[in-house]
C-alpha cells in the first residue's frame, strides 16, 4: 500500500506507507521529517502498488486541529519572514533574490534560500535578519535548477514543471540528446523555465535510441504497403517513418513495422532470426545428411 501527499496545493508529491490509517483525498495527515511530523494534504487515497516499493516513510497519523493550527502559524511565519528578508536585501543593496524559506517552529530556526550570480558576502544581511525575525536564520544558495524547483511553474507543455511536482534529482542533459531528437539548438526550444536545457530530454531520449536502432535511417531503400521508396525522415512519437516514393515521388508515413529493409538490415537487426514462417535460415540451403 502507498499514498501521496502534498505540503503546498499542486506542489511537490511524497510518496508515504499509510500504515494500518485510510485517509481519503483532502484529510491532512503527519509526515514525518527530520525536524518533527509535519502537516501534509492527501492527494492520493491509500492503493495496492503494482509493484514492491521498499524503503517509504510510515504516516505519522491524522493530524489533529492542534498540528493544523500549528501549520498555519509556520505559513505566517514564513511569509513574513519571505517578506522582510526581500526587504532587508533591498536595504543592503545584494545582488541575490530570495527563492523559498523554510521554518522550523522546533528550534525557532529560519532556512533562507536564494540566487545570485556569484558569491553574496551576506553576513550582515543574516545579523539584520535574525534580530528582525527574532530567531536563527541560515542562509543557503541554490542553483538555478533548484530555483525553478522551488519556484515552481508552467512548463512549454503547459502542465507544471516536472522539477516541482514529481522529479527527485536532476540528470545530467547534453545537447546531443536534443540532436538525436531532432530538436534544432535553439535556446528558446529547448531550455527549460530554469534556462537550462529541459529535463525531459533525458527521459524522452531512450525512446529515440530504442526507434532508430529498430528502423531503416534516412537515405534507407525500403519496401512499404504503398511501393518502394527512400526513408526521408521519421516520426518518434507516431512510431511512423517517412517514406518518399519512387512513382512520382510522393511521400507516406508508414508504420516502423510495414516498413521493408533490404535482407542485410533485417539481418543486423535481427541476428538469428527469420521472416515469418522461415526457419530462420540466411538464404543459403544446406542439405542434411553427411558427406
Amino acid at each position: 500500500m502507498m499514498m501521496a501527499v502534498s505540503f503546498e496545493r499542486y506542489g511537490r508529491l511524497y510518496y508515504l506507507d499509510p500504515g494500518g490509517l485510510t485517509p481519503r483525498v483532502g484529510d491532512k495527515v503527519l509526515v514525518p521529517t527530520d525536524d518533527g511530523p509535519e502537516v501534509a494534504e492527501c492527494v492520493w487515497a491509500p492503493q495496492w502498488a503494482s509493484e514492491d516499493v521498499e524503503g517509504l516513510p510510515v504516516c505519522a497519523g491524522i493530524a489533529t486541529r492542534a498540528d493544523v493550527a500549528r501549520d498555519e502559524r509556520n505559513r505566517r511565519r514564513r511569509a513574513e519572514a519571505r517578506a522582510e528578508a526581500k526587504r532587508l536585501v533591498r536595504a543592503h543593496e545584494l545582488p541575490m533574490k530570495v527563492v523559498g524559506i523554510d521554518y522550523v517552529s522546533a528550534g525557532n530556526r529560519f532556512v533562507v534560500y536564494f540566487s545570485a550570480p556569484r558569491r553574496v558576502d551576506f553576513r550582515d544581511l543574516v545579523r539584520d535578519l535574525a534580530r528582525a525575525l527574532d530567531a536563527r536564520v541560515e542562509l543557503r544558495q541554490v542553483g538555478a535548477r533548484d530555483e525553478a524547483r522551488l519556484q515552481g511553474g508552467i512548463g512549454p507543455c503547459g502542465r507544471d514543471l516536472c522539477c516541482a511536482t514529481f522529479l527527485k534529482d536532476f540528470e545530467p542533459v547534453s545537447v546531443r540528446m536534443a540532436k538525436e531528437q531532432g530538436l534544432g539548438l535553439n535556446p528558446l526550444r529547448i531550455a527549460g523555465a530554469c534556462g537550462r536545457l529541459m529535463c525531459c530530454l533525458k527521459y524522452e531520449h531512450p525512446l529515440y535510441q530504442e526507434f532508430r536502432a529498430s528502423t531503416p535511417p534516412r537515405g534507407s531503400r525500403v519496401g512499404t504497403p504503398e511501393g518502394d521508396g527512400v526513408v526521408v525522415g521519421h516520426n518518434v512519437p507516431a512510431g511512423k517513418v517517412v517514406v518518399r516514393l519512387n512513382d512520382g515521388g510522393r511521400r507516406c508515413a508508414c508504420d516502423r513495422a510495414a516498413v521493408c529493409g533490404p535482407r542485410q538490415a533485417y539481418e543486423r537487426a535481427h541476428p538469428g532470426g527469420g521472416r515469418p514462417g522461415e526457419d530462420g535460415s540466411t538464404g543459403t540451403e544446406v542439405e542434411s545428411g553427411t558427406e
